[in-house]
């Protein structure tokens, strides 16, 4: 009998595991940033960037629909445009999967590290790893239960977070003071630096598309699937806009003595020293939420593929018959986050991006042809839905992967360079297309649909 994976989440658990990935309190972290680059206007980045991840999000909608299998963005292109360039997706998209939990574990242990300097990073690091390993390889339920908690708490510090920060605007300039276009839009602000700033912004979206890689453990996909991607965006998005409105409400402009700690020196500005401790505890908190869902994310499309077998399907394409999860692919990237020793924030960070605005500019695009094949078919679908929103999407996305650093941007194509070798030997020089998993695991997984 084929192991396979097992579907027990519902659409409130989809979503909280999309915004553990999305982290939403990472909108103070790098508040700062925003403001500066913006002027003062960080909550209109954030709204510009949320109206520019749902026309993406809507076209993750789409293939989740005609597409329920685990792979995300690998499976919708590889199905959708060619199984070649679908290949090269995924392999793109590994270099944002496979590296962002350990930014976020180098990132926990960074804070941690700084307030108890006498521990070296190292042990937070590999500490962050062992448990999240660990609570992943029990499986999906016991993960998601995590999840709660450690949401509950990020999202009551948030809530502290904005209280006080309510509370200090109101003592300042009463209660008129909430009511302000200048967060928006102000005499330091333009048009050009709020698109900069958004640029920024969108980074804070990366991982809604992160719930697709979950299809084969979610109870009705078809329907659930592209309804949590969509709320997931939409929440993420309007903690994102909100929290940054009432931060820029206490601290207008974007002039800070130090714009990477500006939240923590607002946080006790606002609370004290007791409550920049909570602040600091809630960042550690939902650091450990992140890493936990995108290692789970990471573990799945290392299992797409390798049950495909463009991957060693004997090591990436195997569930574990007791758990029911990738073990070995969970392993492979706790092993990768070990990386972490060995690299700073600044430079972890170049490596995720590319991979993701490559997947995210290939999925719009794998709609419209998605909607090019059903015509053929002689299924009739809404141009709206299947060609006006995904090009707009791709149009934005790729716009925003030309942005990208210098460093972001060779890293990537050495990748893809790499990734190319790689299928010229699995296909024998792109004769063939790319391996896929047999009929009969395929019928499995569409039966279980």
């Amino acid at each position: 009998m084929t192991t396979t994976l097992t579907r027990t989440l519902k659409l409130p658990s989809l979503v909280l595991f999309g915004l553990a990935y999305l982290t939403p309190i990472i909108v103070l972290g790098i508040f700062g940033i925003i403001a500066e680059t913006t002027g003062g206007a960080a909550p209109a980045a954030y709204l510009v960037a949320l109206v520019a991840m749902l026309f993406t999000a809507h076209s993750y909608g789409r293939m989740a629909i005609a597409y329920p299998v685990a792979g995300s963005a690998y499976t919708y292109v590889r199905h959708s445009i060619d199984p070649r360039v679908g290949f090269l997706v995924g392999w793109a998209v590994l270099l944002d999967y496979l590296f962002l939990p350990m930014v976020i574990w180098l990132i926990g242990g960074s804070y941690l590290s700084a307030q108890f300097p006498g521990i070296p990073i190292g042990v937070w690091i590999v500490g962050f790893i062992v448990i999240t390993t660990l609570l992943n390889i029990l499986g999906i339920k016991v993960a998601d239960k995590a999840n709660y908690v450690l949401m509950a708490f990020q999202l009551l510090v948030l809530v502290f977070f904005v209280a006080l920060a309510i509370g200090s605007v109101v003592s300042a300039n009463g209660a008129g003071g909430l009511a302000s276009a200048q967060p928006f839009f102000n005499d330091t602000a333009s048009f050009a630096t709020i698109s900069a700033g958004a640029a920024i912004a969108a980074y804070s979206f990366l991982g809604f598309d992160a719930v697709t890689t979950l299809t084969e453990e979610t109870i009705n996909p078809r329907r659930t699937v592209p309804r949590a991607i969509m709320l997931v965006a939409l929440i993420g998005g309007g903690i994102f806009v909100s929290v940054s409105y009432v931060t820029q409400l206490v601290h207008p402009g974007g002039v800070f003595e130090d714009s990477a700690s500006a939240a923590s020196s607002i946080a006790l500005q606002i609370g004290g020293q007791l409550f920049g401790a909570v602040f600091l505890a809630g960042l550690v908190v939902a650091q450990f939420a992140s890493g936990l869902a995108a290692q789970a994310s990471a573990s799945r499309l290392l299992y797409a593929m390798g049950r495909d077998s463009v991957l060693p399907k004997a090591v990436f394409g195997r569930l574990s018959e007791k758990f029911h999860t990738p073990v070995a692919n969970l392993v492979v990237t706790g092993i990768v986050g070990l990386i972490a020793l060995f690299l700073d924030v600044a430079t972890s960070t170049s490596f995720i991006n590319f991979g993701a605005y490559t997947a995210f500019t290939l999925v719009n695009a794998s709609v419209v042809f998605h909607y090019v094949r059903q015509r053929r078919a002689g299924q009739q679908l809404n141009p709206v839905s299947y060609v006006v929103v995904p090009v707009i999407g791709a149009a934005v996305c790729a716009y925003l992967l030309c942005q990208l650093d210098s460093n972001a941007i060779t890293l990537g194509v050495s990748w893809l360079v790499l990734g190319i070798v790689v299928l010229a030997l699995i296909t024998r020089g792109f004769k063939a297309a790319p391996p896929e998993m047999t009929a009969t695991e395929k019928a499995t997984v569409e039966a279980a649909a």
